[in-house]
């Protein structure tokens, strides 16, 4: 009779193997010691930093069940997969399963059969769920994705704002909160909402280096994605964000109709519809998903290897969430941006119109006017970045567009003058209002028809732009919105001036603008400087790489698993650069575990025979 295999119970024990790793990154190994030590913790680490492991190790080192908050119901039986293949007992309750299943999973509870419990945070507020809660053995609170508390946040789930009841229900129980995003505001609220004020709090640096950061000036921004496409990215897995739920479907049909296999993903979909194409991006390789931003938190794909945005985000927060989801195996990824004067007046607009009070639309610019800086930035974009989250980075990353292809910055009052001097000539004189297009046209001196209607080439400031063209125009006033000298007002988004304007006209004031590059360089896919990533794999790994892809992904659809489920790409490169011979060795690779090894062990080392 053989004994039983000996409980790890350290955190390194079972960081080694449980989950393949050598070693803990950053404040990993601090945070999971505090939080086994039964004390509290407030963690802010970026997408792809471990955050997971800072919960669920100490999960399987505490007495009992942790029970991990989440608001991903759609995600929730992945997530559960993912640590049945590495030995870890988890189950979740949602409003998915039916009685029997959900039955099977509370006796497993109770019974302390169980090492994690997923819930959805609605499913908290359950007297039902409570009362389970009271019959078993807690070991942990793990709250996921806690920006969702913020009301000013980007995500906000009002479900979270009950949450503090954990601590006044199970007050001995350890809670651990964990968001890749939060500025100092957002931050302090969560620790009030949840009731964190007291509980040590951990904030990673938000740097992701291995991600290229780039925004372009739009110019048919579809055109200009499938290019980016074609010469960048040809074959990989990708996420493509749209305001719009038609430009989504849009988008997506003008990707296939050009060879890129795109799915669209948004609210207006029937659920099923949205489960599938969910489940094919996840499962499938090279697959583009086309989606709103309701697609994408908790998405634990780690070969996304660009995030593209075809209109401008409504905050920095959402934006570093949203292009977060690119590069969490650490390998180069590139993080996009088209961006336009007509995203800055949809934006401004919708502002203006947008339900709330004056302090909820008071925010809303706030948010908006970061997100405008950034794009408009002659500045290293990373540094922005960061210093937007209170901290610092190198003054010049070498790894984003600003820092590889620099802007020039010029002195722009003059034309801020005449453009200004427009919107207020027709207002003034004529008593009227029009957007950009006509008052660009009135300074071009372009005798439209309606130029004509209006009879506008009667202005004193008719033809006096024509040192410009027409695109720098555009420039100017999408500038001139972005640092507030300029406004829209209305359905129709016709400009006004503001109460900065007058200092602009009064020569008080020196308008400094950008000028985009001529033609943007296509950047280097290396990345130079700190931290960088897994190198290119040397060329005679590369077809072992690939047999073990092609391995790889008949496992997991045997499995009925995603494909980085069963090993992710970072450890399928350092198997294929490795080559080892044995299970002994195959066990000293980071990502193999001693679950995986005895699951795929054999498998491995047979593929890597036949290469």
């Amino acid at each position: 009779m053989t004994s039983a295999p000996e409980i790890p119970r350290s955190a390194t024990d079972v960081l080694n193997r449980v989950f393949g790793y050598a070693a803990f990154r950053g404040e990993q190994r601090e945070i999971i010691e505090h939080v086994i030590a039964g004390g509290d913790a407030l963690v802010l680490m970026p997408t792809g930093g471990g955050k997971s492991l800072c919960y669920q190790i100490p999960a399987l080192v505490r007495d009992g069940v942790a029970v991990v908050i989440s608001p991903l119901i759609a995600l929730m039986q992945d997530q559960v997969d993912a640590l049945r293949t590495l030995g870890v007992r988890a189950g979740f309750l949602n409003s998915t399963q039916d009685l029997t299943e959900r039955r099977r999973v509370e006796q497993a509870f109770v019974a302390g059969e169980l090492d994690l419990l997923y819930v959805a945070p609605e499913g908290l507020g359950v007297p039902a769920t409570q009362r389970l809660l009271d019959r078993g053995r807690i070991a942990l609170f793990a709250i996921d994705e806690a920006h969702c508390v913020s009301q000013w946040g980007h995500d906000f789930r009002p479900d979270y704002l009950n949450l503090s009841m954990l601590h006044e229900r199970w007050p001995d129980v350890p809670r651990i909160a964990l968001t890749a995003t939060a500025t100092s505001a957002t931050h302090g609220e969560i620790a009030e909402r949840l009731d964190l004020t007291g509980a040590r709090h951990f904030t990673a640096s938000f740097d992701r280096p291995n991600i290229q950061y780039r925004i372009v000036a739009k110019n048919e921004p579809r055109r200009q994605l499938l290019d980016l496409l074609r010469t960048e990215h040809p074959g990989d897995a990708g996420i493509v964000y749209c305001l719009s739920r038609a430009s989504v479907e849009k988008t997506a049909e003008f990707l296939v109709q050009n060879g890129i296999p795109a799915l669209p993903y948004h609210a207006g979909l029937d659920a099923r519809v949205r489960a599938a194409n969910q489940s094919r991006f996840l499962r499938e390789d090279g697959l583009v998903m086309v989606a709103t931003i309701a697609f994408g938190m908790g998405i634990d794909k780690p070969d996304v290897r660009f995030v593209a945005h075809l209109d401008l985000p409504k905050s920095v927060e959402g934006y570093y969430q949203e292009t977060g989801r690119a590069g969490r195996d650490g390998l180069p990824s590139t993080a996009w941006l088209a961006y336009g004067l007509q995203d800055v007046v949809q934006q401004r607009k919708m502002i203006e119109t947008s339900e709330g009070d004056f302090a909820h639309r008071r925010n809303l610019a706030k948010h908006l006017d970061a997100m405008l800086a950034l794009c408009e930035t002659v500045q290293c974009r990373r540094g922005q970045l960061l210093a937007y989250f209170g901290q610092t980075g190198a003054a010049a990353c070498g790894n984003c567009d600003t820092c590889l292809n620099p802007p020039e910055s010029w002195d722009g009052t003059v034309p801020a003058q005449k453009l200004l001097s427009t919107v207020l000539r027709l207002q003034r004189e004529r008593g009227q209002k029009f957007g950009a297009g006509q008052s660009i046209d009135i300074l071009l001196g372009k005798t439209t028809e309606k130029v004509t209607q209006f009879r506008h080439h009667e202005l004193s400031v008719f033809g006096i732009g024509t040192e410009l063209r027409e695109a720098e125009w555009r420039g100017v006033v999408r500038q001139l919105l972005a640092q507030g000298l300029l406004a829209v007002e209305g359905d129709y988004g016709t400009l006004v001036l503001t109460d900065e304007s007058g200092s602009v006209l009064r020569k008080e004031h020196q308008v400094m603008l950008r000028r985009e590059p001529e033609r943007a360089a296509r950047a280097p896919r290396a990345r130079t400087g700190k931290a960088a990533p897994a190198a290119d794999l040397p060329a005679e790994a590369a077809p072992v790489f690939e047999r073990l892809r092609a391995w790889r992904a008949a496992a997991a659809k045997e499995a009925g698993v995603p494909a980085y489920v069963v090993f992710h790409d970072a450890t399928l490169r350092q198997i294929a650069t490795q080559r080892p011979g044995s299970l002994a060795e195959l066990s000293t690779v980071n990502g193999v575990g001693q679950s995986k090894l005895d699951k795929f062990g054999e498998q491995v080392l047979a593929a890597l025979q036949e290469v």
